[in-house]
């Protein structure tokens, strides 16, 4: 029987990355997104809205898919209406693609905040989270739209005998524009902002993200995950972390990708910087770099998501996460994290993203 996909969230970072992989293993591929345009060639668009249960059922409703990808989200202003229209999204996606009865598997992307809590809460728990972070370890006495989304999957499942798989990756490195998070366009916006300014590529975070151990998902990486684990038995109805393989520390790929730009790299000096400030005032500079340049994204916001970024660099532990789980069930791919953020660079330049 033949693979039919359907990547929900397939113009994001993950989706587009994952719809690749996808069609280079020749499955036919749907790309479901409010504005689907932008998906990979090859991909059978799908425009829907998940909060419109009825207008995604008759966007659907030529669509019969054996694997679900779910890679997107919306963010909120609270973590309560984070879980009320996150794990709406996935219930309406569902419940739409239910009566079908071609589902076979559903696999659902969160995050690292499964294990450190919500994007306001990292330390509320009141202590902080052993690592390196294990799919074994307990969901934490939070609020966590993460969880509300995987209880939506494991009610579909038990109602309609889909196997299912959990992701979570930890920072996404790969490209996408109008991504909510997406730290290595966000810091490859920020040099370049550097060397037209004249401006060191100041370190924004945090003495332990500065001298701890790290770890990232490269984009393509977690789209090879999703096929592994959608189509080997021995990962049916698990729950997997997925990061590059390899370990850094910041203080060692800073300078790394500031010589990439060809600018002036300084290090943690004892205070956190946060990047949403220091860019907050770029938005006209930004729009003059990209006409000057003749990039084809002139507005500063759909590439960087400096407040992410500040969260993720901000933290205050050491955040590394264990892989083997997925690597004793037959998971092997690797990938060198300084190549991920190269590839990167290369990529937003060829598409004139960045000068």
């Amino acid at each position: 029987m033949q693979n039919i996909a359907l990547v929900v969230g397939a113009s994001g970072i993950i989706g587009s990355n994952l719809c690749q992989e996808l069609l280079a293993n020749n499955w036919l591929t749907y790309g479901l997104a409010r504005n689907p345009g932008s998906a990979a060639s090859g991909v059978r668009p799908v425009a829907a809205d998940l909060l419109d249960p009825a207008g995604l059922q008759a966007a659907l409703a030529e669509v019969q898919p054996t694997h679900v990808f779910i890679t997107s989200w919306l963010r909120q202003d609270t973590e309560a209406e984070n879980i009320r229209v996150n794990g709406g999204m996935v219930r309406n996606l569902l419940d739409a693609l239910s009566p079908k009865g071609t589902v076979r598997h559903v696999a659902l992307v969160t995050g690292l905040k499964h294990y450190l809590g919500p994007f306001d809460a990292y330390a509320k728990s009141g202590t902080l989270p052993a690592t390196p972070l294990r799919e074994t370890q307990p969901r934490l006495d939070l609020e966590n739209f993460y969880y509300a989304q995987e209880d939506e999957v494991y009610a579909a499942a038990a109602r309609d005998g889909f196997t299912w798989s959990i992701h979570r990756p930890h920072t996404i490195i790969g490209k996408a524009v109008g991504n909510q998070m997406n730290m290595g366009t966000t810091l490859a916006v920020y040099a370049t902002i550097c060397k037209e300014t004249g401006r060191k590529f100041q370190f924004p975070g945090s003495a332990a993200q500065w001298n701890g151990l790290s770890d990232v998902t490269d984009a393509r990486i977690i789209a090879k995950q999703l096929v592994w684990a959608a189509t080997t038995e021995a990962a049916r109805n698990e729950a997997f972390n997925i990061v590059n393989g390899d370990v850094f520390r910041w203080s060692w790929l800073w300078g790394r990708l500031a010589e990439w730009f060809g600018v002036e790299a300084a290090g943690f000096d004892g205070t956190v910087r946060p990047l949403e400030a220091e860019l907050a005032n770029d938005a006209d500079l930004w729009r003059d770099i990209a006409h000057r340049h003749g990039l084809v994204e002139s507005d500063l916001h759909r590439l960087a998501s400096a407040w992410h970024t500040d969260l993720d660099l901000g933290r205050p532990l050491e955040v590394m996460t264990d892989m083997a789980k997925s690597r004793k069930l037959g998971f092997r791919e690797y990938q060198a994290t300084d190549d991920s953020f190269f590839d990167l660079f290369e990529q937003l330049r060829a598409d004139r993203l960045i000068p």
